[in-house]
């Protein structure tokens, strides 16, 4: 069954696509938010055999209600208490009991948590302050939290869906989930919102 997960990659290819033309676009003009939205999140998710993959990327916006640098210590307690939530996926993903999965690796990665440089630190200074037609003023810095986990599940059989209930309530800022899942009965997108937070594997 290896071909799923090499099949991933290919199939977010288009995704893939989007962000790097978005932040290309970004450089030069103030056009679209639609690879880093406010918001909305994105997850890919392949099983393969025993092995679940999920790859989770969201705006900082979402998960801590800020996207600069933490620079007082209530922006760092923040910043750690949404870092503590993302080191325990097991409850934030919901995966049934009786799956019997546990964490093989996890990694977490964001400017945010002071291990990557800052994304978007390049001259960004030129319109990105303006407020657009709706009054909302958007900021030079855009940071993204992405967080990776492999479990490895002893009954996948018993993984018939994927329940993202918990990460809505964890951070209520976000609103949508767009989902890439790949299983061993085909590849879907979805898009997961509190009130439909099941995905069928």
């Amino acid at each position: 069954m290896r071909p799923l997960l090499l099949a991933l990659p290919f199939a977010l290819l288009p995704l893939a696509a989007v962000q790097v033309a978005h932040a290309h676009d970004h450089e030069h003009e103030h056009g679209s938010l639609e690879a880093h939205e406010h918001g909305v999140a994105r997850l890919n998710a392949a099983l393969d055999g025993q092995v679940l993959e999920l790859e989770l990327q969201s705006p900082a916006m979402n998960l801590v209600g800020f996207e600069h640098a933490p620079s007082t210590d209530v922006d760092r307690a923040k910043v750690a208490a949404a870092r503590t939530q993302l080191e325990h996926p097991l409850a934030l993903f919901s995966l049934p009991k009786a799956a019997a999965c546990v964490v093989a690796k996890q990694e977490l990665e964001s400017p945010l948590f002071g291990d990557t440089p800052q994304a978007d630190d390049h001259d960004d200074d030129h319109d990105h302050d303006a407020k657009d037609a709706d009054g909302h003023e958007h900021h030079h810095q855009h940071s993204e939290i992405h967080a990776h986990y492999q479990f490895t599940c002893a009954n996948p059989e018993a993984l018939r869906n994927l329940d993202l209930g918990a990460v809505f309530k964890t951070f209520p800022a976000t609103q949508k989930i767009q989902v890439q899942l790949i299983s061993p009965s085909g590849q879907q997108g979805v898009e997961a919102t509190a009130q439909a937070a099941t995905l069928k594997f």
